[in-house]
């Protein structure tokens, strides 16, 4: 019997065994084409919900349209294929299965070249092509690790965490040594194919290393999901020759792209929110929140939560559902797989609020925690302060103290605050940045200018060159 099932599952690991469509070699693959898709459909709402699109149809327009160009000299070119700009200052670009492919905010500010952008679309691509995403799902299936997307909170609370948790990570795997070595090679070939100066790809590692120098050694984000496979800049040089592309004649598209990039967010939105330190205030919603010292913290399009250091808690803000703090409370409590202790009506800052202690069971275990829900303004806000059953009693005073903290906003200079910009400027003489800088200070350091440009703060830069230039006041 053992031998008949053994060759049952020999024969269906056989049967899985696939030609990846960018490198043609056969491979283990458990997830079928319409899965991918899914999965992507699924992950992109995620992504949409968590991180946010960045509001400017013509930037929106502008990569779809180049993503497509570079998706149709691939090898899956029939896929639904979908690029987004995502409202993120993060230097980072990622896909997901399906064919959905995204570029923050920040990393088109680090952007100088049409051709540096379409290699880092293409490298994208190519996860996208050799199934680098589904395969890697394939593996920790058949280890029996499940078919799920990754967080990066612990297993203890990922189970119940909602759309903050998802914020704190990444929605997708990371990739090995060698899936990078190979979208690196796809990045090339498809910018190559659609007629870009692929060695811009070389231009693009000198800025994300400068990036992780300038940052104490903290990695941008594309190379924190995307580890660094040795001397990557190398690699793709070697990739380079081996093509023997004649680049005479290929786009490069300096000025018309740093056009496209004028008026651009630059770094945070505050307007979206932001923290001084432990404490993070809401200029359009005009509330503030305290956080314990030392906990991880993140802001997104739908909750500002933080999780301590142990990964063993977290606290988690959000907009509750109801028209008062009471209706909103007995509506969470009654939820399916929550177990509700005794709801008391609270005052916090003056405000009406209600609590009440509650516990959920997961896959992991049982966590406990407060639900406490605070009227002000117009809306009901959400905190849920929750951790590992053994370690909630350590954790819980610090979390009381961060709803506490829950209160109005009065400071005008944090009401009023708004974000920075680029600028874009033309050069009228001979000058360097750093020159420029004496002239028309900029609420970012010389050197943050230099890293967006692409140049050093000392190099002379020509009458009509265009230089990005961050504009705005620095935050209260």
């Amino acid at each position: 019997m053992r031998v008949v099932v053994f060759l049952l599952v020999a024969g269906a690991v056989s049967a899985a065994c696939v030609r990846n469509p960018a490198t043609g070699k056969h491979e283990l693959m458990l997830v079928s084409e319409s899965q991918e898709i899914q999965m992507g459909q699924q992950a992109d709402s995620q992504v949409i919900a968590s991180i946010g699109l960045y509001p400017d149809p013509a930037l929106q327009s502008y990569v779809q349209g180049l993503g497509t160009r570079l998706a149709t000299t691939s090898e899956r070119p029939n896929l639904s294929w979908t690029f987004r700009v995502v409202d993120d200052p993060a230097v980072n670009a990622f896909a997901i299965p399906g064919g959905f492919v995204y570029v923050t905010r920040g990393i088109l500010a680090h952007m100088t070249t049409e051709a540096e952008l379409a290699t880092v679309m293409g490298h994208e691509i190519g996860h996208v092509t050799a199934r680098h995403t589904a395969h890697e799902m394939s593996r920790e299936q058949v280890a029996g690790l499940g078919l799920a997307i990754g967080s990066i909170a612990s297993s203890q609370i990922a189970k119940y965490a909602g759309v903050a948790s998802q914020a704190l990570g990444v929605m997708f795997l990371k990739f090995s040594r060698d899936n990078e070595n190979q979208a690196d090679e796809l990045g090339v070939r498809y910018s190559s194919r659609a007629n870009y100066d692929s060695r811009q790809m070389v231009d693009v590692m000198r800025v994300l290393d400068k990036i992780t120098a300038e940052g104490g050694g903290r990695l941008p984000e594309w190379l924190a999901t995307h580890p660094d496979p040795g001397n990557r800049i190398a690699h793709i040089n070697a990739v380079i020759a081996r093509m023997q592309t004649d680049f005479a004649g290929a786009t490069v598209n300096r000025d018309a792209f740093e056009r496209r990039l004028d008026g651009i967010i630059f770094g945070m939105n505050p307007r979206e929110g932001f923290f001084k330190a432990t404490e993070f205030f809401h200029p359009d919603l005009k509330f503030r929140i305290s956080f314990p010292s030392g906990w991880q913290t993140v802001n997104s399009k739908a909750a500002v939560a933080a999780q301590s250091p142990q990964q063993d808690a977290a606290i988690e803000l959000t907009l509750a559902s109801g028209s008062n703090a009471d209706q909103a409370a007995r509506s969470f409590l009654s939820s399916e797989g929550v177990q509700a202790g005794t709801l008391t009506p609270a005052s916090i800052n003056g405000l009406t609020a209600a609590q009440a202690p509650f516990a959920a069971s997961t896959q992991n275990g049982t966590l406990r925690g407060t639900a406490v829900f605070i009227e002000y303004g117009r809306s009901v806000y959400r905190v849920l302060a929750y951790g590992t059953e053994a370690t909630w009693p350590a954790n819980q005073d610090a979390a009381r103290r961060a709803w506490s903290s829950f209160g109005p906003v009065n400071d005008p200079a944090i009401l009023n605050v708004q974000p920075q910009h680029i600028d874009l400027i033309t050069v009228d003489r001979r000058t360097t940045l750093a020159e420029l800088a004496r002239r028309r200070p900029s609420p970012v350091p010389v050197a943050t200018l230099a890293l967006i440009n692409q140049v050093d703060e000392t190099a002379p830069l020509e009458p009509g060159r265009i230089v990005k230039w961050v504009v705005g006041q620095p935050l209260p």
